[in-house]
């Protein structure tokens, strides 16, 4: 393995290093700084990439490895090791991995509505290059029939135990279409073997979709000729709440569109001062192509500057200049705006799972005299 012999899981359960300055804590997640990637680059470097994970992160012996397709939407079911995957033709990518809870604690900071789960702030997301075998690729290996319909992947983290009750490992279906159009079995992350905390030894990349669908660790896939579910398309990732259905609105599955400052979050800048504010905008429906921020809580917007990628599952980079005269306390906004149209709006409607916030963001900043 290529992260020593020896590996060690914080208390987190979580193997890599969480310093303060690139993390915050949220039991057994670590959600990203966003003041951590300026000037980092268009990728989320492996060692502040957030970290989402039920239980906690397994060792897995690569050479022991083995990827099981099987199920009744398949005539020819077989398994797969490390090897056999890296002798494959593969495709490298950028793409976006985004929590479905990503902004989760805005919806009481901003709107002043309680929510349940992790309290993520903007951080719960992060672009990464991934390397692997298109999905297509394995199950076209493993015979997939005219008659399959899902595509289930699951984990190989311990089983997921909420309230008492046992829900088995990380799973969750992709329909076939999905399957065979974008998704990967990726085994690097920006160059490098995936990190155990990222999927080592092979986890799933599914573009403009929630994280969730993203499986890491992934141990056996069912290809079905009917219908799958399982608790992470029943009991959670739906909308619930007095304006959805009893039984929970439709199955997550792509994101929203939303914003976030490369700033520490109440920064203190220097009145007098040019300042330059750097950003970053993604949106699962299409490329961004305008980003407006405002300066004063809304009053008024100004177009930013976009830079480098404009990939419709990553995200674009931007800047404004900034010559703060007031000191005090400021609100700075950012909203974009994709090739579809879909602008961010001013308000996110209610679920109590707290999930796809993707109103304009209030990001609050301190002018002060140095």
């Amino acid at each position: 393995m290529p992260y020593g012999t020896l590996i060690c899981r914080t208390a987190t359960g979580i193997v890599k290093p969480l310093p303060p300055e690139l993390f915050t804590v949220h039991g057994g997640c670590a959600e990203m700084r966003w003041e951590a990637m300026r000037g980092a680059g268009y990728h989320v470097p492996a060692d502040r990439f957030f970290v989402r994970n039920h239980t906690s992160t397994p060792i897995i012996d690569a050479a022991a490895w083995r990827l099981e397709l099987h199920g009744s939407g398949l005539g020819n079911p077989r398994s797969f090791g490390y090897e056999d995957l890296l002798a494959l033709p593969a495709v490298t990518r950028d793409v976006m991995i985004e929590c479905a809870g990503n902004g989760r604690s805005l919806f009481a900071d901003q709107q002043h509505q309680r929510v349940s789960g992790t309290p993520w702030r903007l951080g719960a997301v992060g672009v990464a290059r991934w390397r692997g075998v298109p999905l297509s690729t394995v199950l076209d290996l493993a015979g997939i029939l005219p008659s399959a319909v899902d595509v289930m992947p699951r984990g190989l983290d311990p089983r997921y135990v909420s309230d008492g009750v046992d829900h088995g490992r990380v799973r969750r279906p992709v329909p076939v279409a999905k399957a065979l159009d974008d998704v990967i079995l990726a085994y690097e992350m920006n160059g490098r073997p995936l990190p155990p905390d990222h999927g080592y030894p092979v986890r799933l990349v599914v573009p403009s979709w929630i994280g969730l669908a993203s499986i890491k660790w992934v141990g056996d896939i069912e290809v079905s000729a009917s219908p799958l579910a399982s608790p992470w398309t029943t009991a959670f990732y739906r909308m619930f709440g007095e304006d959805h259905p009893p039984e929970g609105g439709p199955v997550l599955t792509t994101g929203g569109i939303r914003s976030a400052f490369e700033l520490p979050w109440g920064a203190r800048l220097a009145a007098g001062r040019p300042h330059v504010l750097h950003g970053r905008s993604w949106s699962a429906g299409g490329r961004i192509t305008r980003v407006e921020v405002s300066v004063d809580a809304g009053a008024t917007w100004h177009r930013a500057e976009l830079r480098g990628s404009h990939v419709c599952p990553a995200w674009t980079r931007w800047h404004l200049s900034w010559n703060p005269r007031t000191t005090g306390p400021h609100v700075l906004m950012a909203r974009a705006a994709d090739e579809t149209g879909t602008v961010q709006p001013t308000r996110t409607p209610y679920n109590e799972l707290g999930y796809l916030f993707d109103a304009v963001v209030r990001h609050p900043v301190t002018v002060i005299h140095f």
